[in-house]
């Protein structure tokens, strides 16, 4: 799958849809104007995300208002507060998330319908967005229970397809990772896990 950054396709798509620009620029449908509010924790890169994105809407007719929470707050576990992630009270939002473990299942465990975050579970389901879809369902099932690696590894393929294409996930940048040691140092590296995993088992030369 592949995203492309063109506003000017954004437009064309808007306006064959019956989104017709007002005279304010914004474009409107069944007295409806077009407006999103877009939010994420307070962090300079994540701002100028923001700054981009409404650049962007604005050019093609989009209003988006920008919303902008301390960290503390919008990561925080607090079940009252409505500014904390889990609670997703917006029409988008921005975070990172990471996969710390080799195998993808309990990563894409975040798109199942079981998990979905809601104020009986406390906020406390991993999903977030709150996306359901019942084929991705039975294919992290399948998943679950499938032994050969390569049928395995289809399974997962399937349901990254079904959480892009269903735009439940916008992925915006991968954060690349630097790690260096000394030239003279012997060190088991994996892709699979930390680099100090086996630690025990490195040495230097004489």
């Amino acid at each position: 799958m592949k995203w492309e950054f063109n506003v000017d396709k954004a437009s064309q798509l808007l306006e064959d849809a019956g989104w017709k620009k007002g005279p304010d620029g914004i474009r409107v449908k069944d007295g409806k104007k077009l407006k999103f509010v877009y939010q994420t924790s307070i962090n300079t890169p994540r701002q100028k995300n923001q700054a981009i994105v409404k650049q962007a809407c604005q050019k093609a007719g989009i209003e988006v208002e920008l919303k902008s929470v301390v960290a503390s707050v919008f990561f925080s576990s607090d079940v009252a507060n409505p500014d904390t992630y889990p609670h997703f009270y917006c029409d988008i939002q921005m975070y990172t998330t990471t996969m710390t473990q080799p195998d993808p299942e309990l990563f894409m465990n975040q798109f199942t319908s079981w998990e979905v975050a809601t104020k009986e579970n406390k906020w406390q389901g991993r999903n977030i967005t709150r996306w359901k879809n019942e084929e991705y369902d039975k294919t992290f099932r399948a998943a679950e229970g499938e032994l050969d690696p390569v049928k395995r590894a289809a399974l997962f393929i399937r349901m990254n397809e079904l959480v892009c294409g269903d735009q439940a996930v916008i992925p915006v940048v991968y954060r690349p990772r630097v790690a260096a040691i000394s030239n003279k140092l012997h060190a088991s590296l994996t892709g699979w896990d930390n680099d100090l995993w086996d630690l025990a088992s490195w040495y230097r030369d004489a």
